[in-house]
């Protein structure tokens, strides 16, 4: 997943700002919820725990595209 190929750095790492904000609240939801929880279902486990992995990556990918246009810009590319 890229992010629109004109967005500037500091709109980059605002995105992988907000994708990893998700991503914690949704590992904080989904520890709440298996603390109270008497029972787990691995597979609805496994899918939480895929997304949380997925924003995770977006948040990731976002913040490594602004370094590489940083650095570009840093080297006159």
């Amino acid at each position: 997943m890229l992010a629109d190929e004109n967005a500037t750095p500091h709109d980059l790492l605002n995105e992988a700002t907000e994708w990893l904000q998700y991503s914690r609240g949704m590992t904080q939801l989904l520890s709440e919820l298996v603390h109270e929880a008497d029972a787990v279902d691995c597979a609805k486990m496994g899918l939480a725990l895929e997304a949380i992995a997925a924003l995770t990556r977006a948040g990731i990918q976002c913040a490594a595209q602004a370094h590489s246009i940083m650095h570009d810009e840093r080297m006159g590319r």
